[in-house]
């Protein structure tokens, strides 16, 4: 074949795919079962044309949106009703967290803040950085609770147990163990101790780490039905301190350690049979920031956990503020409006349970991220999820609990891709967690929201 056949003929195959890719439906063809595509013109220019988040620009907006103005009162009142990144507060009550603000600021005792969620919270993000903003400005130290025994690490703090322990959880999938029983406890499970064991504490040596997990100065077991004989010490090298015990009516307990001055590590020893409902690392008073992630959990498993025993932790523990940060994990299955609309009907029946079960505690609900799925092709949120924001927004309203809009200040539609190609990377690979770096900038807004709110709570208190 001659050179100029043959440069005929490869213009002819040009010329038949430049025809297919300009007339062929964005949608594919239907063959059957099968859908053929092919990449289309109009497919190609209306992706090229469509805006992308710039995360930069995202974050960068969010820095300017927390900048104070010189006229103070316009600030505030821009920053309540217009703020993107504002909490939503039932009714608009600004006045909504100040029962919190006066407890952190006059409650000789520590006060708790329990941050549920899934797994995008896991290995103490998000919490860790809104655990180090509150405890900055009103004192604290140490990591705040955490289960006597389990397979999901800490940032924060490295702890071992060995002995007769094991675990029961209300949440993860079939291969996790459940009790026989609903004491599952503040944690949302329990470890059954039998005969005794040793629980190791030591704060991080990481330098990603908040200076102020590192150390801890108290250290408490809360605990039930423990049999006759049980009995607990803690010590720090050859600090051994006596312990404080608080007990209340259905014989929930509370045993705490003060070393007197903060330490680094600690041992607990531990003789008998009891219930573990979990363990504390804090500081002799101030704020104590509680993470406690639920693995696959789409947060409607608290009403099946005894109320009593809640209430009783709850109370003890010195609750002020519960964090939901559920959502991403029914995406799944939000396929209808029916389906969103019963999904937020059980998440109601949480925060009733968790009102009722601390009267005195105000409520966050965080609803999900931008969540990434492949369609076409091409990495898109996922259908129904702005739906489901919307609808878990009003949902908390509606029942007396505050809402943060992670979705909207992350960037919206579509901003998860981006999160996943900034660099660093600010999200994985599975367009759905957040990396270390991205959930710092994710703690970082939400913990300046929370106190832009505690300031002008001063500024009424000044006034």
């Amino acid at each position: 074949m001659r050179a100029r056949q043959v440069l005929i003929f490869l213009l002819g195959v040009f010329a038949l795919l430049g025809a297919g890719w300009i007339s062929f439906p964005a949608d594919g063809v239907a063959a059957g079962p099968l859908t053929l595509r092919f990449p289309s013109y109009k497919k190609i220019v209306t992706e090229a044309s469509e805006a992308k988040v710039n995360v930069d620009s995202v974050l960068t907006a969010v820095e300017e949106r927390f900048r104070m103005q010189e006229d103070t009162l316009s600030y505030y009142h821009d920053f309540f009703y217009n703020n993107p990144d504002r909490i939503y507060l039932p009714d608009d009550d600004i006045t909504f967290f100040d029962p919190v603000f006066r407890r952190f600021e006059k409650d000789s005792n520590i006060v708790r803040v329990v941050h549920y969620g899934d797994s995008q919270i896991e290995m103490d993000r998000i919490s860790a950085d809104l655990r180090d903003a509150l405890q900055e400005r009103f004192g604290g130290m140490g990591t705040g609770m955490f289960p006597a025994l389990s397979n999901v690490p800490s940032a924060s703090i490295y702890r071992s147990a060995s002995g007769g322990f094991v675990q029961y959880t209300m949440y993860g999938d079939s291969t996790t163990q459940r009790a026989g029983h609903n004491r599952y406890g503040i944690m949302a499970q329990v470890v059954q101790m039998s005969g005794g064991g040793t629980i190791s504490l030591r704060g991080t040596k990481s330098k990603t780490a908040y200076e102020r997990t590192r150390t801890f100065q108290t250290v408490t077991l809360l605990y039930g039905r423990a049999s006759g004989g049980f009995k607990a010490t803690a010590a720090s090298d050859t600090l051994k301190p006596k312990a404080g015990i608080e007990r209340l009516e259905s014989g929930v307990t509370v045993m705490r350690w003060d070393f007197g001055k903060p330490v680094d590590k600690a041992r607990i020893t531990l003789g008998g049979n009891a219930e573990i409902y979990g363990i504390t690392a804090d500081g002799p008073h101030g704020v104590a920031v509680d993470n406690i992630p639920l693995r696959g959990c789409s947060g409607t498993i608290f009403s099946r956990i005894s109320k009593p025993l809640m209430a009783e932790s709850m109370e003890l523990g010195n609750v002020g503020l519960i964090i939901l940060q559920f959502g991403g994990n029914y995406m799944p299955v939000a396929n209808s409006t029916q389906v969103i609309s019963n999904y937020c009907t059980k998440i109601a029946e949480q925060i009733q349970y968790f009102h009722e079960a601390a009267p005195g505690a105000k409520i966050l609900f965080i609803g999900p991220s931008d969540m990434g799925t492949s369609r076409n092709g091409r990495i898109v949120t996922r259908p129904r999820l702005p739906e489901m924001v919307d609808s878990l927004k009003a949902t908390a309203l509606r029942n007396d609990a505050a809402y943060w809009d992670l979705f909207r200040m992350m960037g919206g539609e579509n901003s998860m891709v981006q999160w996943v190609k900034h660099v660093p990377a600010y999200a994985g690979a599975d367009y759905t967690h957040f990396t270390p770096a991205g959930a710092q900038k994710v703690g970082e807004a939400l913990s300046r929201s929370f106190l832009t709110y505690y300031d002008y709570y001063r500024l009424r208190q000044e006034q």
